[in-house]
């Protein structure tokens, strides 16, 4: 039997809620090692087959983009395409309202992929066909594009427009949403 080590583990660069834009970028690091470690478990599927530490990675995936994705998307929609569709120029306005259409599209697509994800963690099949690895695939490059734009383009636009006030709120509802407090940075009067 393998040992779970054959993937990568969960290690993230520490960001804060207090550091809102760091947090967003940590969380697109990790959904890039979730796309990594879901490309790797095909080519373990392939090479060594399904086994335990396979049906672990197939629910790790499973556990990001079913919970920590949508937290994520819904914190750009909620915080900073309002905002940058209002006051960004027409490009940025032009931008948001693409990488708005990829959560809508992302998530229509994670709805469909998550099918045979689950099947493989709870030992229903072994392995994916050549198109649902290909989807995968697609899927990954989606987000690959999709995060260059908001990395890109579209915080440091909003970095722009967001005040020391605004930017602690903002992290401030991010972790109440995830039912984490934020220590309030306001000095007690």
């Amino acid at each position: 039997m393998r040992t779970p080590q054959a993937f990568p583990g969960l290690h993230t660069p520490a960001a804060g809620f207090e550091q809102p834009f760091a947090m967003l970028e940590a969380c697109h690091a990790r959904v890039q090692r979730m796309l990594t470690l879901l490309q790797k478990l095909c080519a373990h599927l392939r090479a060594q087959g399904c086994d335990d530490a396979a049906r672990q990675a197939a629910r790790d995936v499973l556990r990001y983009f079913d919970q920590a994705g949508p937290l994520h998307h819904e914190d750009e929609e909620k915080h900073l395409f309002p905002l940058l569709r209002a006051q960004g120029d027409a490009d940025v306005r032009a931008l948001v309202e693409r990488l708005a259409q990829d959560h809508v599209r992302m998530a229509a697509d994670w709805a469909q992929l998550r099918t045979p994800l689950l099947a493989l963690a709870q030992g229903e099949r072994c392995s994916f066909s050549a198109q649902e690895e290909a989807c995968f695939d697609a899927f990954a490059a989606h987000y690959a594009r999709h995060i260059e734009g908001e990395e890109q383009r579209a915080y440091p636009a909003a970095q722009k427009l967001l005040g020391a006030a605004a930017l602690q709120a903002m992290g401030q509802e991010m972790a109440a949403r995830r039912g984490a407090r934020l220590p309030s940075l306001v000095a007690p009067e």
